[in-house]
């Protein structure tokens, strides 16, 4: 029997292997017949193309002459290459660290307006805020049209505890759908204190009045700040992870003018130094802005005033799996959401000016700041823990600096487009949720100062990015029936990869066991495959910091468990790049340090490595104590345990 079991194993992953159905090619290439069939430069075939080898993209760079020079990998970056490439123009894309390293992907996960700028916008009169908040809500439709499988609509609730708000906040939300107009994503409503903790069962109940629901966007940030950068590679661009800047090149164009003409490069990764030729070269750096700008000219002002956000992951239970919070005055007049995410809780964020670092690292008092803001909307029955704190982070926010400003809150992240001496175009502050018509803005203005020659304009708009094309809701189906991956194995492969998730699960080994067939789990708690490391490598991961933060979303989710996956990630990462035994070590102790500094995981730890020095006598009196405590002999004790004994010894208070 045991030989027959094997034998359907390899049977079933050999049809796997062999590629997936007829029924899913047809779907994939079916949706891809709509994909802009009238223009060249972005059609079915191109968006379909293999990726370049990182080797190759490293050639191209150093030997091709370039339209464009794109510098930063983030969002606005990896907008503004595709937006080039789209357009037929021949674009180069470096970035210092990884794709979405820094900002991009430790933001608070919504594709939203704003409600808080309509607020500002509505009180101050402000019509700058007001487009800021209504472009941005065209942009949101966009973001989730063009990447379904990591977008999708979030409902939002508003608590209310004072019956005098109801109206406020209703006609705010409402005005919030108004501004939306047709791309609204599902309309806002209002809700009794009865269905409100029916739908959000850990709220406080006391002086609940009403709550308010709406809708925003929610999504896998940095997946889709990857999915933008591949797909502006698909099309043609060149683009390069860890590859640092070092000093902007400068000729003279034909008025005997001196303008920029590219930049000298060097690869961190093999150390080696090379040129970038390009007409244009585009600054969107994000809390680096200054810096290239400098490299530029000397003597500028600053224009970035940078601002450090901290949020923290709960496990789970701390809210529903469908519903976000809304805490809309915290008690410094912040806001702070509170949102189920990726079968997490996301909380925050904090508002800090701060100074620009490779390293932001979370505090803990911003963490007890969060934690304490979280507690005062739910009920006294959910205890919030720091002991449940699985990751926190913080994100360097690239704010646009207002001189009047007295503090980082009045400062709109609307962004601005400068224009150097030298022709440096730079891209400043802005919000994810507009990357694209920010790179489309900044991209109109290279070609105007600049003299570029498009094939066409901007087509960005309804561009379906990377693994779009063929997904479905119901794609993960044939992912469990074809490969015999588990359902939440299959659901996150479909929900992150889109249609390339059959190409990962192609990559999937032998489980040995009769269910699953394939798919080896990095960590038995999460979703994550030994065969997304394989793929991430064919992604241009060269680090194991690539792979836990931004490749998979381990290191966000839990830096224990990212902790005790690490040598296994590792060791895949060596066999797949070809690491001797001291690479490998160095890499663990890299993300160690990422871990430590950049994830939480030294704040947690300082909270539990203290030394205990105890004598024999002292092991056998508190031995007898956990006995006592554990009258059933589980082998542990629960804070249940110690309330029993304390009331069966009548006493209030621990010893």
């Amino acid at each position: 029997m045991s030989r027959w079991n094997s034998a359907k194993r390899l049977v079933l992953y050999g049809l796997a292997a062999g590629g997936v159905g007829t029924a899913s090619v047809y779907m994939i290439s079916n949706r891809r017949k709509h994909i802009a069939q009238d223009n060249p430069n972005v059609s079915a075939e191109r968006l379909n193309q293999p990726l370049p080898t990182r080797e190759e993209q490293l050639a191209s760079l150093e030997n091709d002459q370039f339209d464009v020079l794109v510098i930063g990998g983030g969002a606005t970056g990896a907008g503004v290459a595709l937006d080039t490439t789209s357009r037929g123009l021949k674009t180069a894309l470096v970035e210092k660290f990884d794709f979405s390293s820094g900002t991009s992907s430790r933001s608070t996960k919504l594709i939203h307006g704003g409600v808080r700028y309509l607020q500002k916008a509505v009180f101050n009169l402000d019509l700058e805020q007001y487009r800021m908040v209504k472009e941005a809500l065209a942009e949101r439709a966009n973001l989730l049209k063009i990447a379904p499988h990591l977008s999708y609509p979030l409902p939002i609730m508003l608590p209310i505890y004072k019956w005098w708000l109801v109206p406020y906040y209703w006609a705010g939300i409402k005005c919030y759908d108004l501004v939306a107009g047709k791309q609204t994503l599902k309309s806002s409503y209002l809700l009794s204190k009865s269905q409100a903790l029916e739908l959000f069962p850990m709220l406080k109940k006391d002086q609940l009045v009403n709550a308010l629901v709406y809708y925003d966007g929610q999504h896998n940030d940095a997946r889709m700040n990857i999915a933008i950068a591949l797909t502006a590679a698909r099309l043609g661009a060149s683009i390069a992870n860890h590859v640092e800047v070092t000093e902007i090149l400068k000729s003279e164009d034909e008025n005997g003018k001196l303008v920029c003409s590219g930049a000298k490069m060097k690869d961190r990764i093999t150390g080696k130094e090379f040129e970038v030729k390009a007409k244009c070269v585009i600054n969107a750096t994000g809390p680096y802005t200054d810096l290239i700008r400098t490299k530029d000219d000397k003597t500028i002002p600053k224009i970035c005033q940078p601002s450090s956000g901290v949020h923290v992951v709960l496990p789970d239970y701390y809210s529903p799996e469908r519903m976000g919070l809304l805490d809309p005055s915290t008690s410094d007049g912040r806001v702070i959401f509170f949102l189920p995410w990726q079968k997490a809780t996301l909380a925050g964020t904090t508002d800090r000016k701060c100074e620009v670092t490779d390293n932001p690292s979370p505090s803990e008092e911003e963490i007890a700041f969060i934690l304490r803001e979280i507690q005062k909307y739910l009920g006294p029955d959910v205890e919030v823990r720091r002991g449940d704190v699985l990751s926190a982070w913080s994100g360097i926010r690239p704010l646009v600096l207002d001189p009047n400003a007295k503090d980082t809150q009045s400062i709109a992240r609307n962004h601005i487009i400068e224009v150097s001496g030298t022709n440096l175009i730079t891209i400043a502050g802005g919000k994810w949720t507009t990357y694209r018509s920010m790179a489309e803005e900044t991209v109109d203005k290279a070609i105007a100062v600049c003299n570029l020659k498009p094939k066409n304009g901007c087509v960005t708009k309804g561009l379906l990015l990377d693994g779009a094309a063929g997904w479905t809701p119901t794609m993960f189906i044939k992912l469990v029936q074809d490969f015999g991956l588990e359902n939440e194995v299959a659901q996150h492969l479909a929900d992150t990869y889109g249609d390339k998730a059959f190409k990962v699960a192609k990559m999937c080994s032998l489980t040995g066991k009769r269910w699953p067939v394939v798919g080896k789990r990095l960590h038995e708690e999460f979703p994550y495959l030994e065969a997304e490391v394989r793929y991430a490598c064919r992604e241009y991961a060269r680090t194991a910091v690539d792979v836990i933060a931004r490749r998979t979303r381990l290191s966000f989710l839990n830096v224990h468990a990212c902790e005790e996956s690490l040598p296994r990630i590792v060791e895949i990462m060596g066999e797949e790049l070809g690491w001797n035994a001291a690479k490998k070590k160095e890499e663990i102790e890299h993300a160690t340090v990422f871990l430590r500094k950049e994830m939480g995981l030294q704040l947690g730890k300082g909270l539990r490595d203290i030394p205990v020095n105890l004598s024999k006598g002292d092991i056998d009196k508190y031995m007898k104590k956990f006995r006592e405590l554990d009258g059933d002999n589980k082998g542990y004790i629960t804070v249940n345990d110690i309330r029993k004994h304390l009331k069966m010894t009548n006493r209030d208070h621990w010893p």
